[in-house]
């Protein structure tokens, strides 16, 4: 071999050695980022919106990130809110995935919508958690209160309301947004009480789960019906109650008026006079349920022992889960409930416009 050849034959070894160390060093990355992915403490929480019910910052939230700290010290929920566009939560499901999260907590603002999002992360190995509401495709796991079972509760506590004049009441419903499907469960719940005991549903329309279009469509109500055509109004939740009493008010109307959520201000409401009734879903056994599936399947462990039961969505059946029992909220048990689950001090809810009438509810 010449001393040309032999310079060929020796830079053709060297290329081939350093690609193959190239590649070597490559497989090796690859490897790492693999392990990276899967190794991956991250969980994802993304709630629906802010406006309508200040429970998902104040409870759901907090809840959350306090016991999947406690189950697991070096998991992180990456979390997010949609403020009411189901656009906006898919782009954040969609960065979650990209960021390589393998568990997402997920309160839809659009169940329905769901569907190819839960199916496409399925395939990615990632376990989507259905939170509160039954979001569509196949999601790992699903917790949330037995929601025809509140509308129920409304339903009973808008006729217990009405007392003796059930049976000849007229009742306006302003019920929860067409696109969650816990508002159809509601809406089903308390027109399973209400069909049988009072007179008519005069007037029913979405409030679309926004305190403004539930003060209009109350506003459309009172000018189609007149000021005495109905004895009460069902509100699907609080913040459209309050919009709801604050319409009745400016037309100098007082009626039984209900919602759900027990939020701060709705016990005040309570308190005052304003609101008949609240629906309190206790948040934090909901929240630590949620918890601890998100860890349970995060680090591979059974979840039969959280999720007891199963419920089918309009896609999948058989799906595990936890249905949480709801309680109805009055001026007369505030104490037995919410303040008893320490979920408000009697100091939240007794300041100086509402000291009278606590003292007047035996609060303080």
């Amino acid at each position: 071999m010449n001393a040309m050849m032999r310079r060929v034959a020796v830079g053709t070894v060297a290329v081939s050695m350093a690609l193959t160390m190239a590649a070597c060093g490559k497989a090796g990355s690859d490897k790492k980022d693999s392990a990276a992915s899967s190794d991956n403490k991250s969980i994802g929480l993304l709630l629906p919106e802010n406006a309508s019910s200040t429970r998902y910052e104040s409870f759901d939230k907090p809840f959350i990130e306090a016991k999947v700290k406690e189950l697991c010290a070096d998991c992180k929920v990456e979390y997010n809110n949609a403020e009411g566009s189901a656009a906006k939560q898919k782009q954040q499901f969609d960065t979650l995935i990209a960021q390589g999260v393998k568990v997402i907590i997920l309160d839809a603002f659009d169940a329905k919508s769901t569907q190819a999002w839960v199916a496409e992360a399925a395939g990615k190995g990632v376990k989507v958690i259905a939170y509160d509401r039954l979001a569509t495709g196949p999601v790992s796991a699903y917790v949330s209160f037995d929601n025809e079972k509140v509308g129920e509760l409304q339903g009973q506590a808008l006729v217990d309301a009405l007392g003796a004049k059930a049976a000849d009441a007229n009742v306006v419903m302003i019920n929860g947004d067409d696109a969650d499907p816990n508002a159809g469960k509601f809406k089903a719940g308390a027109h399973k009480v209400l069909d049988g005991k009072v007179k008519k549903i005069v007037y029913e329309q979405s409030g679309e789960w926004k305190p403004t279009v539930a003060g209009q469509k109350v506003g459309a109500a009172i000018t189609q019906l007149g000021k005495d055509g109905f004895q009460a109004v069902y509100s699907a939740n609080d913040g459209m109650a309050a919009a709801i009493i604050t319409q009745l008010k400016s037309q100098g109307i007082n009626v039984p008026v209900g919602g759900q959520d027990a939020g701060l201000d709705a016990i005040q409401r309570l308190v005052s006079g304003d609101q008949a009734y609240t629906i309190y879903k206790a948040y934090k056994p909901l929240a630590d349920s949620a918890a601890q599936l998100a860890v349970n399947l995060l680090q591979g462990k059974d979840i039969k022992s959280v999720a007891t039961s199963t419920i089918d969505s309009d896609t999948d059946k058989g799906i595990p889960a936890q249905l949480l029992e709801p309680k109805v909220v009055t001026k007369a048990n505030i104490k037995d409930t919410v303040i008893a689950d320490n979920l408000y001090k009697v100091a939240d809810i007794c300041t100086a416009d509402f000291a009278a009438a606590c003292t007047a509810a035996g609060l303080q």
